[in-house]
């Protein structure tokens, strides 16, 4: 899952994007409404972290703007301003949660797990795809009951393709879920990672659908 952090404080924000990295999230950070509606205006973001207060604007008036134009990213406030009436308003605003600060990451990481999962509309926390069974809030991957030892990125492009089993995704689309703005990726990563995945669940588990991308194979067959 890629995630936007929205925060001009920079050791919160450094803070938020380690941490949610070590949860299995990829994260990227912008410390400004403009730059935060430009990345997202590039879309491929899963859920975005919101800070009220931004040096160039609030963070409701970006949120104004983003559900203007129709962008259904699911959006958890953040921010220091936790009244009811504040609470109210971000909510009222479009936001899908609200947290006040301080806060605790295990609780950020588990409320934007739950966001995703309802904007998938799916009802469980897991996974299940053949066999295979993600646990994201853990990062374990079972098959058969026994567990299997993914790498952090092996994880995050089996989740990926889990998540939307049978749909074809592009090396670019892959690239996203695994890679944040400032990482840099090397040009067979993608390529290194499925060869990874087929050693430890078979060669067959994922399809190459040529010059398209991959997808996880039909159940059974």
């Amino acid at each position: 899952m890629r995630i936007l952090i929205v925060e001009d404080d920079e050791i919160l924000g450094n803070g938020l994007t380690v941490g949610l990295q070590m949860n299995g999230f990829t994260a990227d950070l912008a410390t400004c409404r403009g730059d935060a509606d430009a990345a997202l205006r590039s879309g491929g973001f899963d859920a975005v972290v919101l800070d009220i207060m931004l040096p160039d604007g609030s963070g409701h008036e970006l949120l104004a703007t983003i559900r203007g134009r129709g962008d259904a990213t699911p959006v958890l406030l953040l921010t220091a301003l936790d009244t009811v009436a504040d609470r109210v308003e971000g909510l009222d605003g479009g936001a899908d949660d609200h947290l006040g600060k301080p806060f605790d990451l295990d609780e950020v990481a588990a409320r934007l797990r739950a966001l995703v999962r309802r904007a998938s509309n799916r009802p469980t926390a897991h996974l299940e795809w053949d066999g295979v069974r993600l646990d994201p809030a853990k990062m374990l991957a079972t098959r058969g009951g026994e567990d299997v030892r993914l790498s952090r990125r092996e994880f995050k492009l089996l989740h990926a393709l889990m998540e939307r089993p049978g749909t074809i995704l592009s090396k670019a689309q892959l690239e996203e879920k695994l890679y944040g703005f400032q990482e840099g990726v090397e040009s067979n990563a993608v390529e290194v990672h499925i060869h990874n995945l087929r050693a430890k669940f078979g060669r067959s588990v994922v399809e190459t659908v040529r010059g398209v991308g991959y997808r996880l194979r039909e159940a059974g067959r």
